[in-house]
């Protein structure tokens, strides 16, 4: 009996030792599981590794890009980043897709968020969230929150990373000082004050016929600004639906046509953009990107414009939309490509290179750290238009992050177009614009 009892008790003490051996190589692979997931295995980078990345920069814009791209490759013994130039946005956007069908997808890519989406729903775009947490080559909680909450926000779905922002740029009102000082005409401040100064401020000056508020020809494709700030919505990402068939839309679309149609307001028509006519003295006020800075400053200069710049005029609120695209990594990359993309993306949106980018190109910082440091309130004080970007943060919304947004706005564009050539009444107008956006989110 006593052996049988032995017998018994050292089955049981092995099959225990077993459990516990079992439960320990459970947890080891859970904890396994748990690290690759969480971007903690080891990716080591310890021979030379070149990534492209696909941009749409030009001009000024490109080149201070690569300056920092070279900055970047200098510090790294062997990391090289390839700059891409794929042209405009349209172009870069087609090339990706055509890449992704071809598996010749670059590493790294410029993207708004609706592409995002898009390459997120065809598993194209790698979740960089191992990477934004990860204990050695991660960010802080301080890191990530010091990048600019509207900007930040924009790139998380269901609470994961897929891309961090770059080039952010906002609308601003720009304005002649000489116009409107000579006119006894204050920088408008509401849409009521935008209307008298815009009446006031049309009319012949030096032998030219000046119109008081410019715009731009893609004033109908951003529309969202408009109604934004009746205080209305112009697509409602959670419900999928369009809102702009609204009291506030009619409000907003409205306000825009009556100043075209009384001739206080144009917009920029053959010149392409309205940086021209601003900049040869054709209108007084003008409201357009705050990345086309430079590109009203040298002209001005050249022409003798004293130029200044301000925040939008508020409706029943204050609303300004933030544009511009994040910088993402491909999920088909191996893992030391997308080791070798996050540091670049790091270094790119650093305090220092933000700052940099901003100061030369007009786009926004997207650090916090930047916008408090002494180099960029030194810049803004000299350069006051710089700022006011900045100062409509807490004012800011970013366009729908649903797939097809951009064929979306171009559609309603098209049809508001036709209420501001006179071809369709307000009414009539918004009617075809929900139209022809439900036809786009195949409703």
């Amino acid at each position: 009996m006593k052996k049988l009892f032995m017998s018994v008790f050292t089955l049981l003490f092995v099959l225990i030792l077993a459990a516990c051996g079992n439960s320990e190589a459970s947890t080891n692979t859970e904890n396994e599981s748990s690290d690759s997931e969480n971007g903690s295995e080891e990716v080591v980078i310890d021979s030379p590794v070149e990534i492209e990345f696909w941009h749409a920069m030009s001009g000024d814009h490109e080149k201070v890009l690569t300056e920092i791209t070279d900055d970047f490759n200098g510090s790294q013994e062997n990391i090289t980043v390839k700059l891409v130039n794929q042209g405009s946005y349209d172009d870069l956007s087609k090339k990706n897709m055509a890449a992704a069908k071809a598996n010749t997808l670059p590493v790294m890519t410029q993207a708004y968020e609706d592409w995002i989406t898009e390459y997120l729903q065809n598993d194209l775009v790698a979740d960089i969230t191992p990477y934004v947490n990860h204990s050695e080559y991660g960010m802080s909680e301080e890191e990530l929150n010091d990048i600019v909450d509207v900007f930040r926000e924009a790139n998380i779905w269901d609470g994961k990373y897929y891309g961090l922002p770059f080039n952010k740029s906002t609308r601003i009102m720009f304005y002649n000082v000489d116009y409107l000082e000579d006119a006894g005409v204050e920088v408008p401040k509401t849409w009521e004050e935008l209307r008298a100064a815009s009446e006031k401020l049309t009319g012949e000056k030096d032998g030219k016929q000046v119109v008081g508020l410019g715009l731009e020809n893609s004033v109908t494709l951003e529309f969202n600004q408009w109604v934004h700030q009746a205080g209305g919505e112009y697509f409602n990402e959670a419900s999928g639906e369009f809102m702009m068939n609204s009291p506030e839309g009619k409000t907003a679309l409205e306000f825009v046509n009556g100043m075209i149609q009384d001739g206080i307001a144009r917009t920029a028509g053959e010149d392409g953009y309205m940086s021209g006519p601003f900049t040869r003295g054709d209108v007084a006020l003008y409201i357009g990107s705050s990345a086309g800075i430079p590109y009203v400053a040298g002209p001005a200069e050249e022409n003798g414009i004293n130029w200044s710049a301000a925040v939008l005029p508020a409706g029943e609120e204050a609303a300004t939309p933030f544009a511009g695209t994040n910088v993402s990594i491909f999920a088909s990359a191996s893992d030391e490509e997308k080791l070798a993309a996050w540091e670049y993306m790091k270094f790119l949106i650093n305090t220092e290179n933000t700052t940099k980018w901003a100061m030369a190109s007009g786009y926004l910082p997207v650090r916090y750290s930047a916008l408090e440091s002494e180099e960029w309130k030194a810049y803004t004080a000299e350069n006051p238009a710089y700022g006011v970007g900045e100062q409509q943060f807490d004012a800011g919304f970013y366009d729908p992050r649903i797939v097809g947004a951009y064929g979306l706005k171009n559609a309603v564009a098209k049809e508001l177009d036709r209420v501001l050539l006179g071809e369709l009444t307000v009414e009539e107008g918004l009617e075809a614009a929900e139209a022809m956006a439900n036809k786009e989110l195949g409703k």
